[in-house]
Formats: structure tokens, sequence, C-alpha cells
């Protein structure tokens, strides 16, 4: 590990930011606020992509792709949607520059003023239930279940890579609905997606549940959320799925005849994630070597490191480390074969170590004659000897082992820092001592909500689906409550 690289226990924050610039996933672009994806990272982005569009299109859903501008007024039709975003939106107002008379660079063209201002997308349910309504006139043409993989621009001042950019990378589902029911059973569909993938692909267990009405989507009735902690100790929303009701239907007269005759408004859902996951992979797993990537989310998921002294060392062990090499590929396995000479080993291992490689194959002279390899797995640092008969398979094994096991680390992280309050002193001290998820009663009121958040900056992460309820005192005004809710200080 380089010296200038920071621990999680010196500076958390420096420590990511490290990882992402030195693992090459990321970098500061021109734009204030705006990053560059590197290879890496966005390689890692397209893994995620590929498995959800998967998972998206195995329960009927179809890609289509919407504007990047919508006018302005979409957003003064739904009330609480412009609420909600309105201090984030960025507008465009002129669409042509000119030469400055003065001779100080380019200026905007006065004479070029847009006749209606267009908002850069910052979500995209207007311009979609704008177009619905072209789409939608009988009970025939629903439902419709489409997915848009875009960008989104919301206009942040504080912000840090993959976490909170001004644009970001995401999918964006928006399906409509000839029943209420039928709408409300596709929202916990997709909360049930976002679940499995979060678990089965990033590692990473979710708190699935509901979202409080002060942190709910501007627009929906209900918004449901999977909620992750991270090894600091803050929780990540790692996705979203809002039942949108009728109120977009109702804003845009999006109306359709039902099987009787009758003329009614349409029901919605929307759901995403964003890039902001390949943050949550790096603060769920990573640790003071660099990054640590899943498996099944690894753009490589084994590297060959060949060891040699002179050129004739270097052609049998590259003979063989390819032999190797194409044994991997055939069981599917993502590899690769560093075979450069500008290099040494050492600085290899230490390359591929930091940029979370989930297992390395190391092969000397020595290995050839012996028929073996060294094989190293990122996770936990560990390293054997193994023959080189079957190796293919081993690997495989130890792929899907190292999965398991962080998922099951941070699961052992998220139950170990996983409280109950019942005073308002004891809630103060599990968060400023430990952090972490805090359940504690809540009274149900916006206003207990929104003390808390100003006294502590913890919010109510969500109100689990899968609570039993539990009558008590909110830990905050002493009224009675129903149930423990989810308190965490997030990002």
């Amino acid at each position: 590990m380089a010296k200038d690289f920071s621990t999680r226990e010196e500076n958390y924050s420096k420590w990511y930011n490290d990882i992402v610039q030195r693992a090459g996933l990321a970098e500061s672009s021109a734009v204030r606020g705006c990053m560059v994806i590197k290879p890496y990272g966005y390689a890692i982005w397209e893994k995620m992509q590929a498995a959800l569009d998967k998972m998206f299109k195995d329960t009927g859903h179809s890609n289509a792709y919407f504007p990047l501008f919508i006018p302005k007024s979409f957003f003064s039709k739904e009330a609480d949607h412009v609420e909600g975003f309105a201090k984030e939106c960025a507008v465009v107002t002129h669409y042509r520059l000119k030469n400055d008379p003065e001779g100080k660079g380019v200026v905007v063209d006065g004479d070029a003023k847009l006749e209606e201002e267009l908002v850069i997308r910052p979500t995209s349910e207007t311009i979609i239930w704008d177009t619905y309504r072209q789409w939608i006139q009988s009970y025939r043409d629903l439902p419709i279940l489409v997915n848009q993989w875009a960008n989104v621009v919301r206009w942040e001042m504080r912000t840090r890579m993959f976490l909170r950019t001004a644009e970001f990378l995401w999918q964006e589902g928006h399906t409509a609905h000839a029943t209420e029911q039928e709408a409300l059973d596709e929202t916990y569909q997709m909360l049930d997606v976002y679940a499995d993938f979060a678990e089965n692909f990033m590692a990473i267990p979710v708190l699935k549940g509901v979202k409080s009405e002060n942190e709910r989507f501007a627009g929906a009735v209900e918004t449901f959320c999977i909620e992750a902690l991270m090894q600091d100790g803050k929780a990540l929303q790692a996705g979203t799925s809002h039942f949108l009701g009728q109120n977009f239907a109702k804003a845009f007269d999006v109306k359709f005849a039902s099987k009787e005759g009758k003329l009614e408004h349409v029901w919605a859902t929307s759901w995403g994630v964003s890039t902001r996951l390949v943050g949550a992979l790096i603060m769920a797993h990573s640790d003071d070597n660099g990054l640590v990537l899943p498996p099944k989310l690894a753009p490589i998921q084994t590297v060959i490191v060949p060891i040699y002294k002179n050129n004739t060392q270097y052609e049998a062990v590259l003979a063989k480390a390819n032999e190797i090499k194409e044994a991997l590929q055939e069981k599917g396995i993502l590899v690769k074969l560093d075979d450069r000479d500008t290099h040494k080993p050492g600085w290899k291992f230490n390359e591929y170590e930091f940029k979370g490689v989930p297992v390395r194959l190391a092969i000397g002279p020595r290995d050839v004659e012996n028929g073996t390899v060294e094989m190293a797995r990122r996770d936990t640092l560990e390293k054997e000897i193994v023959s080189i008969d079957g190796v293919e398979e081993k690997v495989g094994a130890l792929l899907a082992e190292i999965q398991e096991n962080l998922y099951r680390k941070a699961l052992a992280f998220r139950t170990e820092n996983t409280r109950k309050a019942d005073s308002w002193d004891e809630f103060k001290q599990i968060l400023d001592e430990h952090g972490g998820f805090i359940e504690a009663h809540w009274d149900g009121t916006a206003e207990t909500e929104q003390h808390i958040k100003e006294e502590t900056k913890a919010t109510i992460r969500c109100i689990p689906l899968d609570e039993n309820k539990e009558t008590g005192k909110c830990v905050y005004s002493g009224k009675p409550s129903e149930r423990r809710v989810v308190f965490a200080r997030a990002y």
C-alpha cells in the first residue's frame, strides 16, 4: 500500500476518493460537480447494466429513449413534482452564441432566446407522461412497461464522485396500468428486483421499506426503497420504486376506455437506480489495500501474472499461462493475462490488488516444472499453491466462495451495527458513538422527524416492510407509536 493512501480509520472520505482515483474508476472533469467515468469504472457500470437489463426484460419490460430536454411548463403541471425538483434544475434559455463585438470572446445571442425554456432532464416523469397521452386510448394499450438508460442533471453544489454529482447515469422505469392493484404489484416487484440485484450481484444486504412523507419522491403517493449500510456507519439509499397513483395521469390528462366503456385515469409507477451503486460497491467491501469487487460485477475476475527472468523462461511460462487462460475462458470466467514486459510482477500484484480483481494466478518456471500455480484471493489476501490440472474448476469455486463471503461479511457488519434505542439520550449516544442503523419508535409526524433531523442529522431511512408492529413511545416526543422505524445518518 502506498504511503499516500489513506486508511478508513484515518480519513474515510479521503480513503474513498483515493480508491476512486487510484483504482482508475473516475476523475474530476473541467465542469464543476461532474466526473469523467474512466474505462475501468465504466466497465463495472456496464456489468451492472447488463445484469439489471436482463432482470428488467425477464419481468416483461422493454427499453426506450425520451428527450434530454423537457419543456419548463411540464413541471408546473404536477405541483409536488415541481416543488421537489425546482432547486436542482438546470435550464436552457438560449440556443446560440455569438462573438462579442467588444472582443471578450463569445456571449449568448440575446436574439436567440427560446420561446419556451427547457429543463435538462432531472427525471423523466413529465415528458414521458405527456408522451403516454398519445400512446394510450384503451385498456388494450395497457400495461406499458418501459425502461430507459439515460443521464440526468441535478444541480448539486456539494458533490462526491459516484455518490452525488451534477450529472449521473441511471435507469428509470415508467409503467402505466389499468388498475391500482396492478400498479402496486409492479412497484413491489421492482423493489424485489433491486433487492435481488443488490444482494446477489453486489453482495450487499439491504433493508426493504417505505419512505416517510418527508423523504417521499416528489409527486409519488408512496416511495419504497432499499437501504444499505456502509462501513463508516452511514446509510445509502441504493434504489427506489415509486407508486405514483394517478397523479401524473391527471396532470397530463392520460385516460383510457375501460372494458366497461368508462373513461378512467391511468395508474402509474416509476423506479430507478444510478451510478451511485458503484459508490456503494466501493464503500461496502473495500479495505485499506484498495478496492474489493464481488466477482459477479468484476470486469476482470481473474488475472494471470507470469514470472520469468529471461526469454527462454518467458516462452515456457507464457505458453502454460495461455493454456490456463483458455481453460478459464471456456468456463466463462473473465480473465486477463498480463504479459507486459514494462512492469515487474510485484508492481502488477499491487496494481491488481488495488483494483480489486477477485483472483490472481501467478506462474513461474518452477510452477511450470511442478505443474502448479499460486492462487491468491482478494477478499482475504490468502494464497495457496494449487495444481494446474483442473485449475479452472478451482478458480470457479473460489469466485463463488468470494461472492458469498463478501455478502456474509457485509451482513455481519450490518447486524453488529443495528441497535435499538428506547430513549432520546440512548438514541443520540448510539448515533454519536457507533452510527449504523437505529431501530426506534416514532410518533408518525413530519414535525418530529424534522426535529430529529435538525438536531442529529439522522433521518428515517425506511419503515421496514417486514417489521412486525410493536407499540411503544416515540423516542423523541414520548407520544404513542405503532412500530419501530430505521434511522441513520446517510449519504
